[in-house]
C-alpha cells in the first residue's frame, strides 16, 4: 500500500503540529522564544533532510490546537494522533485503526521535502543548552618542511687539524719514534697492564708501528712449544717471586714457617676445646664445694628467716615464724625424696607428703600474706610517724628560733628561715623514725623468692661475676684473618704473601708480624669484650682484611696503588 498526499483546499484535520525550519537548536529556541511556546507544554522531535548529517528543522506536538500567531513556520494537521501532514492538505488511501496499532513509533510526519519519518525520540533540551566540556588534548602541528634547493651555491669541507698538522711536519726518524714512545717497552714485555693499554692505545693510532716494534703476543710468559711443562702451583703458596723473580732462601723458609704457624693454630684451635665450652661444662657439673674469693653468696631460699631489725620485721616474724618453719622443714624433707627411689617416694606420698610444687603454692601464698601484712603494718606506723612529728612540730619551731636569736642578737628571726630548718629537721626525724620502724623500703625479706634456690657468686657490689673475654679466641681470629687474606691472593690473585722479601732480616720479621697480632688484639678485646661478636665486630674485620690484603701485597701499599698486573 502506498501512502500519498496532494494538496487540498481545506484543513480535514485539527492543526496540532508546528514545524520550524533550520539545523540549529539556537533557530529554534529563538522562534519558540518569539512565539511565546514553553518547552514543558509541547513535545520536540528533530526532523532529519535527505542530506546525511543534516537537519531540517524542528517538529512540536502540541497538545491541543496550535497557537494562532506561527510566523514563517507551517501547521501540520493530525491524523488520527498518529500522522501529521501538512495544512491545506489530504492523504489517501484511508488508514484503519487496526493498521495504526502496527506502527512501532508514536508518530509519524510525511512532508514532500523530507519524506515520511518517524519521530521516536524526543530533544533532550537540556543537555543542548550545557556548554560543553573542555577537551585537554594537546593539538600537534607539523613543522613546516624543508623546500630541496634547487640551485647549489657554496659547499663547505671539514677538515681534521690534527691530520692536517702531522701530514705537514716531517718524517721522523726511527730513533725519534723509539724516544717518543708514550709507555715503557720493557713494562710491556714484562705483561704490565697498564702499559700494554697504552701501547694498545699507540698501536690503534699508528698501526704501521706495531710490525716494527714487533712486541712479542706471549706476555704471559707461556710456551706453545712442545717442551716438558713445569707444575709450580704452590710455589705461589710457599714462595715465589713475582714476574719470574726467584727469591732467597731465608725469604722462602720464613714463608714456610710463617703459614706452618698458621696451619697449626688453626688445628689447635679445632683440637683443644676453648675457654668458653670449658666454662659451660663448669657450669653444667655439679659443685665441688669451692667458694670463690671475694665473692658474696646471693640470698638463699631458706623462708625459715627472713627477718630484720625493724620494728614491722620483728612483728612479722613473730606471726609467721612457726609457719615458716614448718614449710622450711617439709620442702627439706620433700627436696630429699625427690633423690629417693620410687618406693620411698610412694612411701612419702602415703604417709601425707606433698610434692615440691604443692609447698612452693603454700610458699608463694605465705609470701602473700606476709607482703599485705607488711603494708598494713607500714600504714599504721606511717600514720604513728607523722602524728609524732605534728605533735613536735611547735616545739621544734621554738628551739630552733631560739636557737636562731644568739646570733641575731635578740632581733626576730625570719619566718622563712626557722620554716625550712624545721622542715628539714622534721624530715630527718621521719628518716631516722622510718628505719626504726621500717617503714623505709631499704631492704624488703619478702621479696627473697624460691628462683633463687641456687646458690651464685655474685661481686662485692651484688652483681654477678662475669667471665672474661677469651683471649685466644681473639687471637686465633686475627691468625685467620691474615690467613684468609693469603689464600685470596693466592687463589684468585696468583700472588704470595709479600713480608717483605729479601730487604728485612727474618728477625725483623716476626717482630713485626708480632706487634701487628698484638695491635690486632688489642683492637678487638675491648670491643668483643664489652659488646660480643655484633654486627660492628663484623663490620670492622671486614675493614681489617681490606687493611691487610693492600698491607701485604707487593703492589700496592695502604694509602697508594700501583698495580703491576
Amino acid at each position: 500500500m502506498e501512502l500519498r498526499i496532494k494538496p487540498f483546499p481545506k484543513n480535514n484535520y485539527p492543526k496540532k503540529g508546528l514545524l520550524i525550519r533550520g539545523s540549529s537548536p539556537v533557530v529554534w529556541l529563538q522562534e519558540m522564544e518569539t512565539l511565546g511556546i514553553n518547552v514543558s507544554q509541547v513535545t520536540s522531535y528533530a526532523i532529519p533532510a535527505n542530506s546525511p548529517d543534516l537537519l531540517y528543522g524542528c517538529f512540536l506536538v502540541f497538545n491541543e490546537q496550535a497557537p494562532q500567531e506561527i510566523g514563517r513556520n507551517a501547521y501540520f494537521q493530525c491524523v488520527d494522533n498518529r500522522l501529521f501532514i501538512p495544512e491545506n492538505t489530504t492523504f489517501y488511501p484511508k488508514i484503519n485503526p487496526e493498521d495504526w496499532a502496527q506502527l512501532d513509533s508514536r508518530f509519524l510526519i510525511m512532508h514532500p521535502e523530507f519524506g515520511l519519518v518517524k519521530l521516536s525520540e524526543e530533544i533532550d533540551w537540556i543537555s543542548l543548552i550545557l556548554q560543553p566540556g573542555s577537551i585537554d588534548e594537546g593539538i600537534r602541528k607539523p613543522l613546516n618542511g624543508v623546500s630541496i634547493p634547487q640551485k647549489i651555491e657554496s659547499y663547505t669541507v671539514e677538515i681534521d687539524d690534527e691530520k692536517v698538522m702531522e701530514a705537514l711536519q716531517p718524517k721522523q726518524t726511527e730513533e725519534e719514534w723509539m724516544n717518543n714512545l708514550p709507555f715503557d717497552l720493557k713494562k710491556v714485555m714484562a705483561g704490565n697492564k697498564k702499559e700494554i693499554e697504552k701501547y694498545l692505545q699507540y698501536i690503534e693510532k699508528y698501526p704501521e708501528r706495531a710490525v716494527e716494534l714487533g712486541v712479542s703476543l706471549d706476555v704471559m710468559g707461556t710456551s706453545r712449544g712442545d717442551g716438558f711443562g713445569k707444575f709450580t702451583w704452590l710455589e705461589g703458596l710457599f714462595g715465589r717471586g713475582s714476574g719470574g723473580k726467584t727469591e732467597s732462601a731465608g725469604t722462602r723458609n720464613f714463608r714456610r714457617i710463617f703459614w706452618a704457624v698458621i696451619i697449626v693454630a688453626i688445628v689447635l684451635k679445632i683440637a683443644l676445646p676453648s675457654d668458653k665450652n670449658n666454662a659451660d661444662q663448669e657450669e653444667n657439673t655439679a659443685s665441688s664445694g669451692k667458694i670463690a674469693s671475694n665473692a658474696v653468696k646471693a640470698p638463699s631460699d631458706m623462708i625459715a628467716f627472713q627477718s630484720g631489725t625493724s620494728e614491722i620485721d620483728l612483728k612479722i616474724d613473730s606471726l609467721y615464724h612457726q609457719e615458716r618453719k614448718e614449710l622450711s622443714k617439709e620442702l627439706i624433707h620433700a627436696g630429699i625424696i625427690e633423690s629417693k627411689t620410687k618406693e620411698d617416694k610412694e612411701n612419702y606420698k602415703k604417709a601425707g607428703g606433698r610434692e615440691v610444687s604443692e609447698i612452693g603454692r603454700d610458699i608463694g601464698k605465705l609470701v602473700n600474706k606476709e607482703k599485705q601484712s607488711r603494708d598494713s603494718l607500714k600504714t599504721i606506723y606511717t600514720q604513728k610517724i607523722t602524728k609524732h612529728l605534728e605533735q613536735k612540730s611547735e616545739k621544734l619551731e621554738r628551739k630552733i628560733s631560739d636557737s636562731l636569736k644568739q646570733y641575731t642578737n635578740g632581733k626576730p628571726v625570719n619566718g622563712e628561715v626557722v620554716k625550712f630548718l624545721l622542715k628539714k629537721k622534721k624530715a630527718l626525724m621521719a628518716d631516722s623514725l622510718g628505719k626504726l620502724y621500717g617503714t623505709l623500703d631499704i631492704v624488703d625479706p619478702s621479696s627473697a623468692s624460691i628462683d633463687k634456690s641456687k646458690v651464685k657468686a655474685v661481686g662485692t657490689e651484688g652483681t654477678p661475676l662475669e667471665n672474661k673475654a677469651p683471649v685466644s679466641d681473639i687471637m686465633y681470629m686475627v691468625i685467620l684473618m691474615i690467613a684468609g687474606v693469603g689464600l685470596y691472593l693466592f687463589l684468585f690473585k696468583n700472588k704470595s704473601l709479600n713480608l717483605g722479601g729479601d730487604n728485612v732480616p727474618a728477625w725483623v720479621k716476626f717482630i713485626l708480624i708480632a706487634i701487628l697480632v698484638a695491635m690486632l688484639v688489642y683492637l678487638f678485646y675491648p670491643l668483643v669484650k664489652m659488646f660480643g661478636y655484633n654486627w660492628f665486630v663484623w663490620v670492622l674485620v671486614i675493614c681489617v682484611m681490606l687493611l691487610l690484603y693492600r698491607l701485604f701485597r707487593e703492589d700496592k701499599t695502604i694509602l697508594k696503588s700501583d698495580d703491576d698486573e
